[in-house]
């Protein structure tokens, strides 16, 4: 019996997905509860996974394409079914009639083998022609960009391998042969935009092109290994980092499971890289033989990636939908770092995880936004909605990127509920398992920009939320304290808000609350 794979519910503000990975063939015996495929959306990556045990089928939906909530993409045949394309089926009947005559005569069975030699060579000799298309964008897309060909016109390239990498604004789709032959010709270049099924490459259908010899078939062989760590070695974003620093991944040696590539691997190849790079160009210094001036003024010209191009375009919508105006503070941090200091031991012991700034930056954000509503508000057309619940958006960097999940309640939490909380959410988030749940519904946001050396700066609104605090690198400055100079741990405060909700006096209200609550935690424990 024939069980359908259909891709699962999803969330309610998430239209269409993308498959992302097939880790099964047509054939492959699989277990229940195996993972089948990896279908991604723009933030959240779903496992779909065997309702019981059999083989696969048929895969519908190949790598790259476009697919709805409990869209139909494959088969499972429960037990031990045979491959299920018609070819495939055809060959196993013949292999079985010669199973069945095996007490004839050798010189029948051989007639019979080279007959079905023959068909087999006709058919993969037909020169089927494959084109090679661009799959169904999502609704709200109108054109991708070719990011990388992994192949080359004149290849030889098997089933569902990855042919090439097409770029939208927040997914990077992957188009796979569909069937085993040569690539004959590659129609669009890497950079060039095309549409939803817009045919980009053909390929001619059989073992190898008839134009390359044997020599060109034993190169191929060779290089298959390399072809495979390149396709199902490498996860999609590790591919796109290969792809933006012009690396391949034959060379970057993975420290993976089963010798896969992580994007630590790659960054580490790019840094050691970068020191050869310097000790050479130290060594030529050195030398008498000067330098040829043309190859010091060089310029390269990339063009910007989709993804680049809209966040340039959602951060300039930000600052021409709002009146974003931003007031500053500052803050003596040596109040918490001593109360850090005298007992971060005994907390860690009690909560298992260590007492950071940030949960006395949300403790003295919601402390603020209970005090100054008009901050916890957001516009809705022609109204102003004022929220009574305290729901924080923490800024988390992750490798896809710099993403805003939500810690739900905050006021409820307490400093080791928020330490964890917060950690949680970066875990998920550098593993690309945020909910789409997680990353929706902030009122307030907080980027710590110190954590990366940044001592001033002016965050730009996260909308529909009227304000964002940025926090920022403490450091020893001195200091007046009365009528003396004092060494003390300081931090600029910088709060971001639109003006349309917020007026200059509650903002400024707002940052010395924050500034007297940090300075002064017991004001945290005593609510005032």
């Amino acid at each position: 019996m024939a069980i359908e794979i259909k891709v699962p519910e999803l969330p309610e503000s998430v239209a269409d997905g993308t498959i992302a990975t097939w880790h099964v063939k047509e054939g492959d015996k699989v277990s229940r509860d195996q993972n089948l495929v990896d279908i991604e959306t723009d933030k959240v990556v779903l496992e779909v996974v065997a309702e019981a045990d059999g083989v696969i089928g048929k895969i519908s939906a190949e790598e790259g394409a476009t697919v709805k909530s409990k869209e139909v993409i494959g088969s499972i045949e429960e037990g031990d079914a045979s491959e299920s394309s018609d070819s495939d089926d055809k060959e196993e009947s013949k292999k079985e009639a010669a199973a069945d005559k095996e007490d004839t005569s050798s010189e029948e069975k051989s007639s019979d083998e080279e007959s079905s030699d023959e068909e087999n060579s006709d058919e993969d000799a037909s020169g089927e022609e494959i084109e090679v298309k661009v799959p169904e964008l999502p609704e709200s897309v109108s054109e991708a960009t070719i990011a990388a060909w992994h192949v080359k016109a004149g290849d030889k390239v098997s089933r569902d391998q990855n042919l090439v990498d097409i770029e939208t604004d927040k997914v990077v789709l992957e188009v796979v042969a569909e069937a085993d032959g040569v690539l004959s010709e590659i129609i669009h270049d890497e950079g060039a935009n095309v549409g939803a099924k817009d045919v980009i490459g053909k390929i001619i259908k059989g073992g190898e092109a008839k134009s390359e010899g044997k020599s060109a078939s034993t190169k191929e062989s060779s290089n298959d290994s390399g072809s495979d760590k390149d396709s199902d070695a490498v996860s999609p974003s590790v591919r796109r980092l290969l792809a933006e620093k012009d690396l391949s991944a034959s060379d970057v040696k993975g420290t993976g499971k089963d010798g896969r590539i992580t994007k630590e691997d790659v960054e580490k190849h790019v840094k050691s890289a970068g020191d050869k790079k310097s000790e050479s160009k130290s060594e030529a210094k050195s030398e008498s033989k000067p330098a040829a001036v043309s190859g010091d003024r060089t310029q390269k010209r990339v063009a910007m990636t989709r993804l680049r191009k809209t966040i340039a375009k959602r951060l300039l919508e930000a600052k021409n939908s709002t009146a974003m105006l931003t007031t500053f503070n500052e803050v003596n941090m040596k109040p918490i770092m001593d109360l850090r200091k005298t007992y971060q031991k005994e907390f860690e012991e009690r909560h298992g995880i260590r007492l950071g700034f940030m949960s006395f930056y949300v403790k003295a954000v919601v402390e603020a936004l209970k005090r100054f509503p008009e901050v916890n508000a957001s516009i809705d057309g022609d109204e102003i909605v004022y929220h009574n619940y305290f729901d924080v958006s923490i800024a988390v960097s992750t490798p896809r990127g710099l993403v805003t999940p939500v810690l739900r309640d905050c006021d409820k939490l307490s400093l080791a509920e928020i330490e964890a909380g917060i950690k949680e959410l970066a875990i998920k988030g550098r593993d690309g398992k945020l909910t789409m749940d997680e990353m929706q519904g902030g009122n307030f946001t907080i980027t710590n920009g110190g954590v990366f050396g940044s001592l001033l700066s002016t965050p730009i609104l996260n909308p529909p939320q009227s304000a964002i605090l940025g926090m920022h690198k403490i450091q020893d400055r001195p200091m007046a304290v009365d009528g003396k100079v004092e060494i003390l741990p300081m931090m600029y405060l910088a709060m971001s808000y639109d003006h349309r909700i917020v007026d200059g006096k509650e903002s400024v209200g707002f940052l010395v609350t924050v500034k007297n609550l940090l300075e002064d935690p017991q004001r945290l424990l005593l609510d005032i």
